[in-house]
C-alpha cells in the first residue's frame, strides 16, 4: 500500500480529520490532502510525527511491511520443513524394511544353508577287503553327526552289523576293518 493510501486508513481509523491531523503535525490541511493524494511527501521529522500519531512503524507507512516479508518466509520455512520431515519419515520407514527383510533373508539362508549342508555334508566310506581270496565291498554314508545314513555289503556282514545295531559309521568301518584283519584278510 502506498504511503497517502496508508496515511488516509490510518487517520480514518483513528477518527481524525485531515485538519485535526494537520494541527497534531504542525502543517496544513491541504498538505495533508496532497501526501494523500501522493503529489507531496512528508519529510523524515514529519514521519516520525505521523509513526508516532498512528502507533505504527514507519516502514509500515511507506509500505516497506516487512511482516509480509516475514511472514512469507516463515510459511516457506515450515513447508520445507514439512518436506524434510516427510522424506526422514520415508527414509525411516524404508531403513525399517531394509532392516525387517534383512533380518528376514538371514533367518531364511541360514535355514536354507543348514538344510542344504545338512544333505550335502555327509562321509562316505567305501571299504575294498580281502578275505580267502574273495573280493567285498562295502559302503557306509554318515551325515555330519556321524550317525548312518545308508550301508551295503556283503549279506553276512550285514548280517553281524544288524546284530551289532550300529548308528556311527566310524564305528561300522572300524568294526569291518577289524573283523576282516582278525580272520586273515584285509580292507583298503
Amino acid at each position: 500500500m502506498k504511503l497517502g493510501e496508508q496515511l488516509v486508513t490510518l487517520r480514518k481509523e483513528n477518527k481524525l480529520s485531515q485538519e485535526q491531523l494537520a494541527e497534531k503535525i504542525g502543517v496544513t490541511r491541504q498538505t495533508i490532502s496532497n501526501w494523500e493524494l501522493g503529489e507531496t511527501a512528508p519529510n523524515p521529522e514529519q514521519l516520525k510525527l505521523l509513526s508516532q500519531i498512528f502507533h505504527v512503524s514507519i516502514d509500515k507507512l511507506l509500505g516497506n511491511d516487512h511482516e509480509a516479508v516475514l511472514v512469507e518466509k516463515i510459511s516457506n520455512t515450515e513447508r520445507l520443513a514439512g518436506i524434510i520431515i516427510k522424506i526422514l519419515k520415508g527414509i525411516g520407514i524404508l531403513l525399517i524394511l531394509y532392516l525387517v527383510l534383512a533380518i528376514i533373508s538371514f533367518f531364511l539362508f541360514n535355514t536354507i544353508s543348514k538344510s542344504t549342508s545338512t544333505s550335502q555334508s555327509f562321509l562316505t566310506a567305501t571299504l575294498e577287503c580281502t578275505l580267502d581270496e574273495k573280493n567285498y565291498t562295502y559302503f557306509i554314508e554318515s551325515d555330519r553327526e556321524d550317525n548312518i545314513i545308508e550301508a551295503s555289503g556283503s549279506e553276512y556282514i550285514n548280517e553281524l552289523l544288524e546284530k551289532e545295531n550300529f548308528t556311527k559309521g566310524k564305528m561300522m568301518v572300524a568294526f569291518i576293518e577289524a573283523y576282516f584283519e582278525e580272520h586273515g584278510g584285509s580292507c583298503n
